[in-house]
């Protein structure tokens, strides 16, 4: 049984995305930072780190975003979201997720200027498909990211976020995979 502990608008969303495209049964367990949820003496005997997102699996943690999605990727290969035959596309989705975490997340705590040149970075490796050749966890991840910082950091039309071909291409394709999931979301997966 798979576990997820989640928070609405955090890099959660991405494991959440997975679980959703995936189509495995889980149970979705919503923080709330207002109600200061993961900083409460349950969940933090839990994940002492007191972060999202945590997957539980059959009662054992695993913790930060790229780790999960490679695991749920990787566990279950039938959905697609990692290159099983390809050493090297396997390798960018990798690199990818590196540089997600490294790079793009924490761009968003040194302002607007410099997030704008990291996703001009991003939008140049990118190009005009997707990241690895095909959908992955590195777009599901580099989704999130974009969706967060698109919708937070209130950029100016035309700034490079926004008007980053690639990425904003990333989020309308990928936005529009999540609307037909919820259409044929199964009821016992979590909302």
């Amino acid at each position: 049984m798979l576990t997820l502990y989640f928070a609405p608008g955090s890099s959660s969303f991405a494991v959440h995305i997975a679980l959703h495209e995936i189509g495995v049964p889980f149970e979705g367990k919503p923080m709330s930072f207002k109600k200061d949820d993961l900083r409460s003496p349950g969940y933090l005997a839990l994940n002492p780190e007191g972060k999202v997102p945590t997957l539980v699996i059959d009662g054992r943690l695993l913790t930060e975003v790229a780790a999960i999605l490679y695991y749920l990727a990787r566990r279950f290969p039938d959905a697609g979201l990692l290159p099983s035959d390809d050493i090297e596309a396997e390798a960018q989705a990798l690199s990818w997720m590196s540089f997600i975490a490294s790079t793009l997340h924490p761009a968003r705590q040194r302002g607007l200027e410099y997030a704008n040149e990291v996703y001009a970075i991003a939008d140049r490796r990118l190009g005009s498909g997707w990241a690895v050749g095909r959908y992955s966890i590195a777009d599901i991840h580099l989704f999130r990211l974009y969706w967060r910082f698109a919708n937070s950091l209130k950029p100016a039309p035309g700034s490079s976020i926004i008007t980053s071909f690639g990425c904003a291409r990333t989020q309308r394709a990928i936005s529009t995979r999540r609307r037909s999931l919820a259409l044929s979301a199964a009821p016992t997966r979590s909302a």
